[in-house]
């Protein structure tokens, strides 16, 4: 892994005895030596902190980037106020989604967008290629840290923060503080300076936070029913396939993608991402077939077991042609044995994040 890049605080999960993992050309923390399930758990129960620096910064700035970022992405930034974030989406003009974003509003002049590692060069070309002359995109990648700090006592290791509305964010000092995640607990996002987070990693471990890696995110977003892009949502899947048409603005007069979306929440998706929680003893992981009585109906987008519910769940897109409606029994097929899971809408478990 010696062409990846690393966070800036690479040395600290070596110290920590980290397992890492390539995610978008980063190497990041899978989990350390306590294991998966104890973080998730500690997530869940007391507070945990990850080190998602990989995420994508990008600056648009100068006259109109508002109303770029507006016409690029699919939700409605007219909807929320300086000092409030949103969850929007970058789409194809055939309506497949390239990526899922974070977008900051800081004001008519200036947002900070947070994609994946992955798709952020993808993102910033095509706000690139329709950004007005005077408005600037640039790639804060490096510049920036990001910690997540998730979990019912996230106070007791952030007790100076500021009292945010979910989705709000505020700059202390120095490091922008956004009361978002993706747990389903309540928690903050930091953006740190590069150079200051090890200091600010330091001084959350010291307060009790419980260093979490990327395989306890992947379980607690799964337990939300929170989509990846690349599994549950692609250029491949729409946000009407995908159950997310609520990032979707749909009065807006222009975004990306539109008409296709549009026509095709019109006529009714092929298909649609649904919950499946598994009944039997076994685990489906992502890319099983979804069997009803023999005969394939969908596919497995994410999987996992659940430390939560000590069982099985996923994400399944399943053809709408074949009725199966919730709480209905399928079948996955998991490697020759068939799974037997009931049809549930997510989350899996209750969400504590607002």
């Amino acid at each position: 892994m010696d062409d990846l890049l690393t966070s800036p605080l690479h040395d600290r999960h070596l110290a920590l005895g980290a397992t890492l993992g390539a995610f978008g050309g980063w190497s990041m923390p899978l989990s350390y030596p306590g294991g998966t399930v104890a973080e998730h758990t500690a997530v869940r129960e007391a507070v945990g902190v990850f080190d998602v620096s990989h995420l994508g910064k990008l600056a648009i700035t100068g006259p109109g980037a508002a109303d770029l970022v507006n016409r690029v992405f699919t939700a409605d930034l007219g909807r929320i106020a300086p000092g409030q974030a949103q969850y929007t989406l970058c789409c194809t003009p055939g309506g497949g989604v390239v990526d899922d974003v974070i977008v900051y509003l800081v004001g008519p002049d200036e947002v900070l967008a947070v994609p994946n590692a992955a798709n952020a060069a993808a993102v910033a070309e095509i706000l690139r290629a329709e950004a007005p002359d005077g408005v600037t995109v640039t790639d804060r990648h490096r510049d920036l840290a990001v910690l997540a700090v998730q979990g019912p006592r996230v106070a007791d290791v952030l007790p100076d923060v500021p009292e945010l509305d979910y989705m709000a964010f505020a700059d202390v000092d120095g490091i922008r503080v956004c009361r978002t995640g993706y747990t389903g607990e309540r928690g903050y996002e930091l953006l740190v300076p590069a150079g200051d987070a090890g200091p600010v990693w330091d001084r959350l471990v010291a307060a009790g936070a419980h260093p979490a890696g990327l395989a306890a995110r992947d379980t607690l977003r799964t337990e939300m029913g929170y989509p990846l892009h690349g599994q549950d949502l692609s250029v491949d899947i729409t946000p009407v396939q995908a159950g997310s048409g609520w990032a979707v603005g749909w009065d807006k007069a222009a975004f990306r993608g539109k008409d296709a979306l549009v026509a095709e929440k019109a006529a009714g998706p092929v298909r649609r991402l649904r919950g499946l929680r598994a009944t039997g003893r076994g685990v489906p992981r992502a890319g099983m077939d979804v069997l009803v009585d023999g005969t394939r109906v969908g596919v497995t987008t994410s999987g996992t077991f659940s430390p939560t519910l000590r069982c099985g769940i996923a994400l399944a897109l399943i053809d709408t042609a074949a009725g199966v409606g919730l709480e209905d029994t399928v079948a996955v097929d998991v490697r020759g044995r068939a799974l037997e899971c009931t049809v549930v809408k997510p989350p899996f478990v209750a969400s504590h994040v607002r």
